[in-house]
């Protein structure tokens, strides 16, 4: 089962993630961007989902850091606070996708349905036979 990175400060949002996605994934959640670098070397997620607005570290700073030991990891940033500025930041620093909160469910499925299929295939063994 794939494993899901949940980092969000509101425990709403923690609490909607595990309704919408808890019977299809492995989900485990952190509430900062510290817990989050704590805990994703001992669960090696295959997919982040995280606030950019959070208190300590906020979320492009968390997913600079996680670049520094992980660049493959896909990170999908999320916020209410939505600017185009974010967004390009966002993307510049290496995340999957961006999305705006409130989310639409069926939207945000497909999404990480996507992010999920990508961590797979970059996971898979490419050989070449001549």
């Amino acid at each position: 089962m794939d494993k899901l990175l949940l980092v969000d400060d509101e425990a709403d949002v923690r609490y909607s993630f595990e309704r919408i996605f808890s019977d299809a994934v492995d989900l485990h959640t952190a509430a900062s961007g510290e817990e989050a670098l704590e805990v994703i070397p001992q669960i090696q997620p295959d997919l982040v989902i995280m606030d950019i607005r959070m208190g300590g570290l906020n979320g492009i700073e968390t997913l600079r850091k996680i670049r520094e030991f992980d660049t493959k990891l896909p990170v999908i940033l999320m916020t209410a606070f939505g600017t185009t500025q974010t967004a390009i930041q966002a993307m510049r620093h290496g995340a999957y996708d961006y999305l705006l909160k409130p989310f639409d469910v069926p939207k945000l499925e497909a999404i990480v349905d996507g992010a999920l299929k990508a961590a797979r295939d970059m996971k898979q063994k490419v050989s070449y036979e001549p």
